[in-house]
């Protein structure tokens, strides 16, 4: 992509209303659009993480065997009358009424929803387990909307049931979301820690919450810092091995992890002083474990091999997918701007052409951009006149993780400059050996 054609209204001001760092730089980079209280228009920098947030998404549930689906975004009231949770969900809940008098609400969450879907279809145990998902946009009023896109009132959201025979089949689902919540938020690059937390308007016994360390996180968190040295990394899961999916679970809830709703200072006391730890939180996820709390309410049963009729036991598990793209940012930043991690860059590479116009610095510049597109790669090629000061400030504010930049100087000796934003350490090199290292970088990455 040419930054000359594309739409990127980048600020030079902080505009007085953001009070978190993400927020902040989502309005200066020109990823968002304030567009109501809490509501806001992704624009086409902001669109392309959201994007690559989803496919993420998509890639770790497949892999878990989940299945795709989506259901709307308005859902009738009555199927929360049945569940009983329509008056008791509170205000946060938006209300509307049709033409015909019929109740309608703007879903903030779709237990309900689904469960009709599976009452309606399934009937015999032969069809389970069986988890459906979907990523759709939902709306909770919240009273004080803040914080951009890490408390807004919509929000997309990849929300996810399983539907099993028995418990025990519930509770491998249960592990088999951890464990792929855990992937996800790994290929993100960030260290998401599995926290048991209180269960909310949504029910049941069983929770953990997936929270990102960071200073302005709304939660207060307990740990012991052992967690935070775990990884997944590239280890090869089958997700039918009950067995391997319960040690992995285990793995991860071993050391002590609470939010503050269900901090218990006893257990906290246990873990060695020199590794307790208290900070804030930005809750990327849930999964929960509520049983037949639904099935029973609303008749979603089935008939068991012996010939029963017995309600399904049920699980919900959540991604918040616009809420990740201000928490990656408040992870990984620094004073000049955002700093993406490969797996959820914009575009993969910025060009930077410090003299626009002159014949060999553009034609070095075009060589690089479609090399790297036919690799498959996304480049964003600066080739406006601008000076160079006001080029590397841009590339810096939004992000990309890599920056080759082309100038006469170099150019005389065939060098380019590769800048790993992160670091900020730069290197001269070819420009064939530019190109293949960053074709390195994400062969790895991927």
């Amino acid at each position: 992509m040419r930054l000359s054609r594309y739409f990127l209204p980048v600020l030079k001001e902080t505009p007085s209303e953001a009070q978190i760092v993400s927020h902040r730089l989502m309005l200066r980079a020109g990823m968002i659009k304030q567009n109501a209280a809490g509501i806001y228009s992704w624009l086409p920098l902001g669109f392309k993480v959201l994007k690559k947030i989803e496919q993420i998404v998509h890639e770790e549930q497949a892999k878990a065997g989940h299945i795709p689906m989506l259901m709307p975004t308005l859902q009738p009231a009555d199927l929360w009358r049945e569940s009983g949770r329509y008056d008791a969900y509170g205000p946060e809940m938006l209300r509307v009424t049709d033409r015909h008098e019929r109740g309608l609400l703007y879903g903030p969450t779709n237990e309900e929803m689904i469960t009709d879907i599976f009452r309606s279809h399934v009937s015999s145990y032969k069809a389970l387990p069986l988890t459906l998902y979907h990523i759709q946009w939902k709306f909770r009023d919240e009273v004080r909307p803040r914080f951009g896109v890490m408390r807004g009132r919509e929000f997309c959201m990849k929300d996810g049931y399983n539907f099993d025979l028995t418990q025990e089949d519930a509770f491998h689902a249960y592990n088999r979301h951890m464990v792929s919540y855990l992937r996800t938020y790994e290929r993100m690059g960030l260290k998401a820690i599995p926290m048991r937390a209180d269960s909310g308007p949504i029910g049941g016994d069983n929770t953990h919450e997936f929270l990102v360390l960071a200073e302005t996180g709304e939660s207060e968190v307990f740990y012991d810092a052992a967690i935070t040295d775990l990884t997944f990394g590239d280890r090869s899961v089958d997700f039918d091995d009950r067995a391997a999916c319960q040690a992995i679970v285990d793995e991860w809830t071993a050391p002590y992890a609470r939010t503050d709703e269900t901090h218990d200072a006893e257990m906290f006391d246990k873990v060695p002083e020199e590794r307790r730890r208290t900070s804030r939180g930005i809750e990327v996820g849930q999964i929960f474990y509520f049983g037949t709390k639904y099935s029973e309410a609303m008749g979603a049963t089935v008939v068991t091999p012996e010939g029963d009729r017995v309600p399904v036991h049920m699980g919900s598990h959540g991604i918040g997918v616009s809420r990740l793209v201000g928490a990656i940012i408040e992870a990984s930043h620094d004073d000049k701007g955002i700093v993406w991690p490969e797996g959820v860059t914009p575009f993969h590479c910025g060009i930077v052409n410090l003299r626009q116009g002159d014949g060999d610095c553009d034609a070095a510049c075009e060589r690089v951009e479609a090399a790297l597109i036919a690799m498959g790669l996304d480049p964003l090629y600066d080739d406006r006149d601008e000076r160079a000061g006001a080029k590397f400030a841009g590339m810096d504010l939004i992000g990309l993780p890599w920056r080759i930049t082309v100038g006469p100087r170099g150019l005389k000796d065939g060098k380019v400059e590769l800048t790993c934003r992160r670091t900020g350490d730069s290197e001269e090199m070819g420009i064939d050996a530019a190109i293949d290292r960053i074709g390195q970088i994400y062969s790895v990455a991927s």
